[in-house]
């Protein structure tokens, strides 16, 4: 039975291959209910274009493709109506809490805390969590299987393949040095 408790990730944690990888091998354990909307994937796409032009449309097309296909009733859609009513410091994000209201979700997973003040999301019972916020809570809640999640990630990672070693500090790289100590401390 998949979970009440709902996240919208925001772009910037889907944008790095390492994290994203990380966030729905989490998601399709059904830990939580996670999701986003066609609006977050455009944005993360558009920059991974910009910044890694050795990317191509099509592979992220793909990822996309397999994101919204393997994770449960993710799509947020509908939400479009409340945008212009919400006041955040940065209105481009203004699109990511409308999809968190409409999905009645409890936090927003973002790197970006400042552009998501907790004073505005109070209003709406929302959280805005950094990434590794969000892990560690996970963690706490369910070692053993964010454990099996992490083990499963790193031998993935094929091209290039890297220890376990380096694949943790992968995701220190990723703004998760708790969740990587919690890791160590747990395996």
């Amino acid at each position: 039975m998949i979970p009440n408790f709902t996240v919208v990730y925001d772009s910037c944690v889907l944008y790095p291959n390492t994290l994203r990888d990380l966030l729905m091998e989490l998601a399709v354990r059904d830990l939580y209910r996670a999701k986003w909307t066609e609006e977050i994937h455009d944005e993360w796409i558009r920059n991974l274009l910009k910044n890694k032009p050795h990317l191509t449309i099509e592979k992220l097309a793909r990822v996309r493709d397999l994101m919204n296909d393997n994770v449960r009733e993710c799509l947020v859609t509908d939400y479009q109506w409340l945008i212009d009513k919400l006041n955040l410091p940065d209105p481009n994000d203004r699109h990511v809490l409308a999809a968190a209201i409409k999905a009645k979700a409890e936090v927003i997973v973002t790197t970006n805390l400042k552009d998501f003040p907790q004073s505005e999301l109070n209003k709406y019972g929302i959280e805005a969590q950094h990434q590794d916020t969000f892990i560690t809570n996970l963690i706490d809640l369910h070692p053993v299987q964010v454990i099996e999640v992490v083990e499963k990630c790193h031998q993935r990672r094929k091209n290039p393949p890297c220890s376990f070693e380096e694949y943790l500090m992968k995701l220190q790289k990723q703004e998760l040095p708790n969740t990587v100590s919690m890791i160590k401390d747990l395996i």
